[in-house]
């Protein structure tokens, strides 16, 4: 029968089958296919033998963290403590866009900010609006369980962002540990340490451990071009332009209008290891 990893804890598997979850083992030729199973995975399994037989293809996969079958990420985005990071949210935003996954902007800590900081910040996040992506506010719950309807969510976010205030402000039963903010690196302390996958307003949600950095290593410079979804609005001359060093590029030249914003494009060109007086 076909059921869904919700938890991993040592060697012993999760699985959720019209719910009721069954602790497995996995077969032991997993090991020596190299197939490790995550929590999101839907697996065929055996109740009687609490034994995972097959892991089912996967939408997608991410290694930090381990999850899968991912439809959509509420980026948390905090604007003090950690300060509000352009270059950090767009790193999430590619990194969702190549894996097929929606970003939902959602920002926290906007009583931190002065009344004149989060009208400039209101405009930039206008930008990524017009774009299509969604933006909520800590304060916008009915929104955000809305969203949450029908889909297989992830909170993810930097350090410290308040990740698990979010939750816990969503569903205080869960009471998950939150983490004092370092003053000094700007970044909190590591709090969420399992990956687990729960039943959540009509959808399914997953708290995961927050990141400080990330890499687009095994990713090429093309499907990270690709997943600034603006440069496709301005088609360029040339087949397969980099946007970096072509005379006749289209994109450059939206960027030079401020039609296209200089900060994206500035990180388009660090993702892929160019620099900017280079091109």
């Amino acid at each position: 029968m076909k059921g869904q990893i919700v938890k991993i804890s040592s060697d012993l598997y999760f699985v959720n089958y019209e719910d009721t979850v069954y602790p497995c083992k996995c077969r032991g030729i997993f090991r020596k296919e190299h197939i490790t199973p995550v929590v999101g995975d839907y697996v065929l399994f055996s109740r009687e033998k609490h034994l995972i037989e097959e892991v089912c293809p996967r939408k997608n996969c991410f290694d930090r963290p381990k999850v899968s079958n991912i439809d959509q990420a509420f980026l948390i985005t905090s604007l003090r403590y950690p300060d509000f990071s352009l270059h950090l949210l767009d790193k999430f935003i590619v990194l969702m866009e190549m894996n097929h996954v929606v970003p939902i902007i959602c920002i926290t800590k906007d009583d931190l900010v002065t009344d004149q900081e989060l009208v400039e910040i209101r405009s930039v996040l206008q930008y990524y609006e017009n774009l299509g992506y969604t933006v909520l506010f800590r304060n916008e719950i009915d929104k955000i369980k809305e969203y949450l309807k029908g889909k297989t969510s992830v909170f993810t976010g930097q350090t410290g962002a308040g990740k698990s205030t979010l939750l816990n402000t969503l569903n205080p039963d869960w009471n998950l540990e939150t983490g004092e903010i370092s003053m000094a690196l700007g970044r909190g302390k590591h709090t969420t340490r399992v990956v687990e996958l729960f039943d959540f307003f009509g959808g399914k949600v997953m708290d995961t451990p927050g990141f400080s950095s990330l890499e687009f290593t095994g990713y090429t410079k093309e499907q990270i071009r690709d997943a600034f979804i603006e440069f496709s609005m301005y088609p360029c001359p040339f087949k397969d332009c980099s946007h970096t060093k072509e005379a006749e590029c289209v994109v450059k030249k939206e960027v030079l209008e401020n039609h296209i914003m200089k900060s994206r494009y500035l990180h388009y060109l660090d993702f892929i290891g160019v620099d900017y007086n280079e091109n």
